[in-house]
């Protein structure tokens, strides 16, 4: 018995990983686990194994979680990596199905309010919505050094977006207005890899600019491409919803995708409250049906639920490639303002959405 109690040796597998307390854990293999990797452990610097010893297959990886409050799981010897892609490229899908019905539901809205009107009161009941589910939940605040983007992503897709696009919605049908989605891929794409460093492939971008393309003869073709004030307002929504969009998405890999629209809301609750006040006792109010029910949407569908969805996609697949998807939008947007608006749809848009499904297909697969 003792001999064969000497050739028995403990096996060690010391793993150092950096917590919120800093402390280091120790696993050992062929006994009871010393400490275990805990999900909120954000990086795991090093692992050393002796000579003799097996290394977990599986290891703890900031990137495998998502960004809403998604964590890496470490266990035994034969741990497992989940691949975040189909979820997040579902979530993110969900977001755009969510905004593709703003446009019909701002027409909806603006039989009831005027445009500044529509917007403050839907920003106003968002917050609302968002301030209950972060009560709920018991939220703290976030750091100091994430308010900055925060006020990004409201000044993005809390105010400047809808505000101007409902402006513009005002003279432009829903079809031509679709050009800013149309858009909104490409450029989101674009100030991604400025503010993370980051180069897609070039068959990335080829499949990016050849979709974009598509979606803007689509879209000016049926308009006849006559340029107006209702285009510079869809321009510069474009480029301050792009900013927000990025901004946004870089913040859901730190925090909860639902807690950063959340608080860019609440942020803008203030400014909103007071908005609605005076511009209810300016604009006139002709309340019916369609004006309720497209308010409800784009205040709770579009600017609460689909940005939740649409960050927490985001952070599980990337910036770039959430993006792309959104490549399909105009033209679900075009789909639902036949059904809610009675417009007629044009014989151009299947083929059209042929290609840009193909577009959105290549650069899921390209390397970013």
């Amino acid at each position: 018995m003792r001999a064969q109690d000497s050739a028995t040796v403990t096996r060690t597998i010391a793993v150092t990983a950096t917590g919120d307390s800093g402390t280091d854990h120790g696993v050992r293999a062929g006994g009871a686990p010393t400490a275990s990797i805990r999900p909120g452990d954000a990086t795991a610097r090093s692992a050393t194994v002796p000579r003799g010893a097996t290394a977990p297959s599986g290891a703890a990886n900031p990137a495998d979680a998502t960004g809403a409050g998604g964590t890496a799981e470490a266990g035994g010897t034969t741990g497992s990596r989940t691949d975040p892609l189909p979820r997040g490229t579902l979530l993110a899908g969900l977001g755009v199905v969510a905004f593709s019905l703003t446009f019909p539901s701002t027409v909806w809205g603006l039989e009831s309010f005027g445009p500044w009107s529509l917007v403050a009161v839907r920003s106003t009941l968002a917050a609302l919505v968002a301030g209950a589910f972060l009560l709920v939940g018991r939220v703290r605040p976030p750091e100091r050094r994430h308010w900055a983007g925060l006020a990004v992503v409201a000044g993005g897709v809390v105010i400047g977006f809808p505000l101007l696009t409902t402006l513009a919605l005002q003279t432009s049908t829903t079809s031509h207005a679709a050009v800013v989605v149309g858009l909104l891929p490409l450029t989101t794409a674009a100030f991604a890899a400025v503010r993370t460093g980051r180069r897609p492939s070039r068959t990335f971008w080829f499949a990016a600019v050849s979709g974009a393309v598509v979606v803007i003869v689509f879209t000016l073709q049926q308009s006849g491409g006559a340029v107006s004030r209702g285009d510079l307002y869809l321009f510069g929504a474009l480029l301050v919803c792009a900013a927000g969009y990025t901004e946004g998405g870089r913040l859901a890999r730190l925090m909860p995708g639902w807690q950063v629209i959340g608080w860019a809301l609440i942020l803008c609750l203030p400014l909103m409250a007071a908005g609605s006040a005076v511009a209810l006792t300016v604009e006139p109010v002709r309340l019916n049906a369609h004006g309720v029910v497209g308010l409800v949407w784009v205040a709770v569908g579009s600017t609460f639920f689909g940005l939740y969805v649409w960050y927490r996609g985001m952070a599980a697949i990337g910036i770039p490639k959430a993006s792309q998807l959104q490549l399909g939008q105009p033209l679900l947007t075009l789909l639902w303002s036949v059904l809610l608006l009675g417009e007629t749809l044009p014989l151009a848009a299947p083929i059209a959405a042929v290609a840009v499904l193909v577009c959105i297909a290549v650069t899921q697969r390209a390397k970013s």
